[in-house]
C-alpha cells in the first residue's frame, strides 16, 4: 500500500478566476476530497499535478520530486487524496496512490511520544500548559 502525506506548494500565486488559493484552502476541511489534475503541458514541468478544492478551485501543486510517483499511481491503480490540513506554507494532502480510498492519519500528539515518564504512576496525568511546573 503506497498512503502519503504530500506537500501541496504555489498557494501564493493566484489562480486565473475565483477566489485566492489561500482563501480555498481556508474553506477546506480535513478529511475534503481533493482532485488531482495532470498538466501535461504545465511549461514549468510536465510532470505537474495540481490540486482542486472540492468546489473545483486550484489550491496549488503537489511538490515537483513526488509529481512522476503520483502520476505514475494515477496512470496504474488510480489515486485519490482527500485534504489532511492547512500548513503556514500551503496545505497537506492524504493521497492513497493503491486505488484505495483514502483517510486520514492518525493525529500524532507530540506530547505521547514519551509519555508517561518513566516511574510514573499516572500515565493519564498531563502537565498544565498554561501554568507549566517550575
Amino acid at each position: 500500500m503506497r498512503h502519503l502525506s504530500l506537500a501541496v506548494v504555489g498557494a501564493d500565486h493566484h489562480n486565473k478566476s475565483g477566489p485566492t488559493r489561500r482563501f480555498e484552502i481556508a474553506m477546506c476541511s480535513p478529511g475534503e476530497p481533493v482532485e488531482l489534475r495532470h498538466e501535461p503541458k504545465n511549461p514549468a514541468d510536465s510532470n505537474a499535478i495540481a490540486v482542486y478544492s472540492a468546489r473545483g478551485i486550484q489550491i496549488g501543486y503537489v511538490r515537483a520530486e513526488r509529481a512522476p510517483l503520483v502520476l505514475l499511481a494515477m496512470g496504474r491503480a488510480g489515486a485519490s487524496a482527500i485534504f489532511q490540513q492547512k500548513e503556514r506554507w500551503g496545505a497537506t494532502i492524504r493521497a492513497h496512490l493503491d486505488g484505495s480510498e483514502p483517510v486520514l492519519p492518525p493525529i500524532a500528539d507530540s506530547r505521547a511520544a514519551d509519555w508517561p515518564p518513566p516511574g510514573s504512576e499516572d500515565a493519564g496525568w498531563w502537565p498544565d500548559e498554561i501554568y507549566p511546573d517550575e
